[in-house]
């Protein structure tokens, strides 16, 4: 979860955690973005283009978009309760952190079983995802059954508004949810067409080309493969 900064100075791991930026900082973006939208409510219709260009102009940004789904948790919480799911999150929390960081990435907000995070690039998402998988797998051979995670993440790449270490939004974060909470299988990463080409070919993982039909809708992906 975010942890307010609330010092004077912050200590270095509360600014990594949110995004190198101090608790005022983000509550001041927070509200200048709620602003350029209270005044888009009420402005003429002739003023709704600039107010959108001055919103991408202070918000939008170029990234990949990685959203991981912990799997099976709905079963498990029917099965032992909820302190149980809720310890089961803050493990993967404690896991996934650190390696988001260490690979560039922005933590950018945990929701429930999910998080949401941004890389510069999908090279830097996919040896992300890996490594967490990696994580996961090392400590399930020594954890009771009953506390093994695995995870399913998919990865968009696009321009999206963002207010670091708050939330993100658009077309990039939708279909990276949709990937890796609704298509991905346990323990699978699935990204994007436009993910695949920021990716390129010179990457040592296998890509395998899947279609999926969602509401009649065909959604083309690539499951990332060691």
């Amino acid at each position: 979860m975010i942890k307010p900064c609330l010092t004077t100075l912050p200590d270095e791991a509360c600014l990594r955690q949110n995004g190198g930026m101090s608790f005022p900082k983000r509550v001041a973006i927070m509200h200048r973005l709620n602003a350029l939208l209270d005044h888009y409510l009420t402005a003429p219709q002739e003023e709704l283009p600039a107010i959108e260009q001055v919103v991408w102009s202070n918000f939008g940004v170029e990234r990949a978009v990685f959203v991981l789904d912990m799997s099976g948790f709905s079963r498990l919480t029917r099965r032992y309760g909820l302190v149980h799911f809720l310890s089961m999150v803050r493990r993967m929390q404690q896991v996934t952190l650190p390696i988001v960081q260490n690979n560039g990435g922005q933590n950018i907000k945990y929701d429930a079983d999910n998080l949401f995070a941004t890389f510069a690039s999908t090279a830097e998402a996919v040896k992300a995802a890996f490594e967490i998988k990696a994580a996961f797998a090392k400590g399930n051979e020594i954890t009771d059954d009953s506390r093994d995670i695995y995870v399913s993440i998919g990865i968009d790449k696009g321009k999206i508004l963002l207010i670091p270490g708050k939330d993100l939004f658009g077309d990039a974060v939708n279909i990276a949810a949709k990937l890796g909470e609704d298509l991905a299988e346990k323990d699978e990463v699935l990204i994007s067409t436009n993910a695949a080409v920021d990716l390129g070919k010179e990457h040592p993982w296998k890509m395998e080309q899947r279609h999926y039909n969602v509401s009649g809708v065909t959604i083309q992906a690539y499951a990332v493969q060691a």
